[in-house]
């Protein structure tokens, strides 16, 4: 039997791992895979020789080599030190495409953005210390007023108007609402709102999105009270409004099954445009040809691109409001505890699941691209033009959850300019363990045991989910952070060390 599993564990490894032979070094944090076969691009990894062999599962590198042959691609096919397996593109994946190319523009992909659309990471800051508060009592009301889980109870109930007012207007709706305040609004990507017009959202999806604003959700999604330990870079972090000891909050939430909606239908409805034939799948109506079905794809200006455009920033609407309203849930667990809101600030809010139009150099000239992130964050540069004042010389702030166990990373982007992975860097530590390995290795009760002799309270809502998002199913975050550094991705600044967390 031994014998017999490691023949399976060579085979695993070896199958489909061709790749290998085009693999090269490319400078510090970076391994390159040069282009071969089908790719039009080469493609980049956030990663050293360690990191990879570090990877038994080979399945992701071979999906970053797909998307580098999708059509109207530009610069280069990315994976952030994050990367691991997912829908089509790999988690951590960031691919641009020319909107001119052909006749009707580069491929948009909804495999390119995921199904929890605008799922993102919000970070709050707090004029307390950890020697100001009782953190177990906080935990607890926390756990006990913040919706979590697969249900949607607890959330706001939308009438019509106001789910309209949501997908159109996004945290500036919330605002406008009383879900989120307005000086919340210059921390947020985009300033909260997404261009959407049409906002075509099938019944289903609307039905979906009328109770669930103002909630967690479940899988990795949580509610993390945080200590400052570490600051990195003094000059970042007093530009942030950070200071060692300082207490944080950081929400990571997104669209809820609204955007999930969204996203199936739209995955069905373009996926239906290809025939498979041999190992390639292709699209007679647009003549597109993809290695998977999951990377199915749309001109960005043909009918079915524009309406999925539209729709996913309507759903990326949501998810910014949905994450204004839950600091104001927080606002008032704070005021009720603390008898004040400990003057709250948003440091900011990114987006890691969304395609968005962006003007970049490619090879000297300018382009206006869409760039694919999925399980990648924006990191621009001090110098560019959506930046509030505060951030000007600094550069943005890039939010990196790592696991309940270990810490945090708040990162900057550079003081001006811009990276050239089209101002990407990662999303967070990513996994190392699948959901169902993690369940079937870790014990979630001895886990939360554990994890509160450290002075970690944990309080989850969904069986299982503390072994699924177990320490030890994740990548170390300090790596991943230091790869992104060495890639010139993103500098870091400051680390937050996990107090209590809040999971569905």
């Amino acid at each position: 039997m031994p014998r017999l599993i490691e023949m399976v564990m060579i085979l695993r490894i070896t199958m489909g791992a061709e790749w290998r032979e085009y693999l090269e070094s490319s400078g510090p944090g970076r391994m390159r895979i040069k282009k071969h076969g089908k790719m039009l691009t080469d493609a980049f990894m956030v990663a050293n020789e360690k990191h990879i062999q570090n990877h038994t599962d080979d399945r992701s590198p071979n999906q970053i080599i797909n998307t580098a042959s999708m059509f109207g691609i530009v610069g280069n096919a990315w994976a952030m030190a994050d990367w691991h397996f997912g829908y089509g593109f790999p988690i951590g994946g960031v691919v641009a495409t020319d909107i001119e190319a052909g006749e009707q523009g580069g491929s948009i992909s909804p495999g390119g953005v995921g199904f929890d659309i605008n799922c993102g990471v919000r970070l709050c800051s707090l004029d307390v210390d950890i020697s100001d508060i009782n953190i177990k009592k906080i935990a607890l009301e926390l756990a006990r007023n913040i919706p979590a889980g697969a249900t949607r109870k607890g959330g706001l109930n939308l009438n019509q108007t106001q789910l309209e007012s949501i997908l159109s207007g996004g945290a500036r709706a919330a605002v406008e609402l009383g879900w989120g305040e307005s000086r919340d609004l210059m921390s947020i990507e985009s300033n909260g709102i997404l261009d959407s017009k049409e906002r075509n959202l099938s019944e289903r999806a609307i039905k979906r999105g009328e109770k669930a604003l103002g909630t967690l959700g479940s899988g990795n999604h949580f509610l993390e009270l945080q200590v400052i330990d570490k600051i990195v870079d003094i000059e970042a972090a007093k530009a942030y409004g950070l200071s060692e000891g300082q207490i944080t909050v950081m929400i990571h939430t997104g669209s809820r099954g609204l955007g999930h909606q969204v996203c199936s239908e739209h995955v069905n409805a373009i996926e239906s445009n290809y025939k498979k034939n041999n190992d390639i799948w292709r699209s007679p109506k647009w003549d597109i040809e993809v290695k998977d079905r999951q990377l199915a794809a749309a001109p960005i200006h043909s009918k079915e691109g524009q309406e999925y455009l539209d729709a996913m920033n309507a759903a990326g609407n949501y998810a910014f409001a949905n994450r204004s309203a839950l600091t104001q849930k927080l606002r008032g667990v704070l005021r009720e505890i603390l008898g004040r809101d400990s003057n709250l600030d948003v440091i900011y809010d990114v987006s890691h699941n969304i395609a968005k139009i962006e003007d970049h150099k490619i090879h000297k000239k300018n382009c206006k691209c869409c760039v694919h992130r999925k399980g990648a964050t924006r990191a621009l540069g001090g110098d560019h033009i959506e930046l509030s004042e505060r951030f000007r010389g600094i550069g943005q702030p890039v939010l990196v959850p790592g696991d309940m166990g270990t810490a945090s990373w708040i990162l900057a982007g550079p003081k001006k300019g811009s990276n050239d992975a089209f101002s990407s860097s990662c999303h967070g530590a990513g996994r190392k363990m699948s959901r169902t390995a993690a369940r079937n290795n870790i014990d979630s009760m001895k886990l939360k045991t554990e994890l509160e002799e450290r002075g970690i309270f944990v309080h989850s809502k969904t069986p299982n989910i503390l072994s699924e998002e177990a320490p030890d199913a994740y990548k170390d975050v300090n790596e991943v952070v230091k790869l992104t550094q060495e890639a010139e991705l993103a500098r870091p600044v400051a680390r937050l060390r996990p107090l209590a967390v809040i999971k569905g």
